[in-house]
């Protein structure tokens, strides 16, 4: 079997050797907050992890918290560009159901650490990266808005008959359903199969009931 392994620094372009250096912050600052928060740990740290200078990391980031900021789009940006492609591709809303839930079960085994990050920084210290965080999902739930205003669900509600606040309620319930499928996700037992199974079980269920319960809402004309 062939190993591929990472090109020496002295054989990269300048634009590659500044990507692996951007790349090794993010990467440094995530193995710190594995049970820590972003607010307790400071550059040199950071720098000491990614075997980096000072001067280096301010190349890339003004100050640790823009650093957050870019491990939030890094996490959140992938993730709703991802689901989107899920979207455009089946019209069946159980369909999109399914493969979301999956799409994030997949997403949350390989980033388990961003996602630790997200969930407890959601709430955290840094302002920054809270709005950052907040952001994400709002575009979340108006790129959602927006598909499910083109009426691209077949079985679902009519929702390009309502009015854009409700959508948005909806679109929102549904956005921060998803957030806390990913803290369920982080909370099981990482062994077991039967308690990730129950959690993708439950979590399809209520999305479900909330498309179920969009169906049969009485919007304004």
């Amino acid at each position: 079997m062939n190993h591929r392994h990472p090109a020496p620094l002295d054989r990269l372009t300048r634009p590659e050797q500044k990507a692996r250096t951007r790349q090794a912050l993010l990467d440094a600052a995530l193995s710190l907050m594995e049970q820590r928060s972003l607010s307790s740990i400071g550059l040199r740290e950071v720098t000491r992890a990614a075997g980096v200078t000072p001067t280096a990391f301010y190349r890339h980031f003004p100050d640790v918290d823009s650093l957050g900021v870019a491990l939030v789009d890094e996490c959140l940006g992938s993730l709703r560009a991802t689901i989107r492609t899920v979207r455009d591709g089946l019209s069946s809303s159980d369909e999109v159901i399914n493969r979301s839930i999956g799409i994030l079960t997949r997403q949350v085994h390989d980033h388990r650490e961003h996602f630790r990050f997200i969930a407890r920084e959601r709430h955290g210290g840094v302002p920054a990266v809270r709005a950052a965080i907040a952001e994400q999902l709002d575009l979340f739930a108006a790129e959602l808005a927006t598909d499910l205003a083109g009426d691209k669900l077949l079985g679902g509600p009519q929702f390009d008959r309502w009015i854009a606040t409700d959508l948005r309620m909806v679109t929102s319930l549904i956005v921060n359903h998803m957030v806390w499928t990913a803290a369920a996700l982080l909370d099981a037992p990482p062994d077991s199969a039967d308690a990730e199974a129950r959690v993708v079980d439950a979590a399809s269920r209520q999305l479900r009931l909330i498309v179920l319960g969009a169906r049969h809402w009485a919007t304004e004309d």
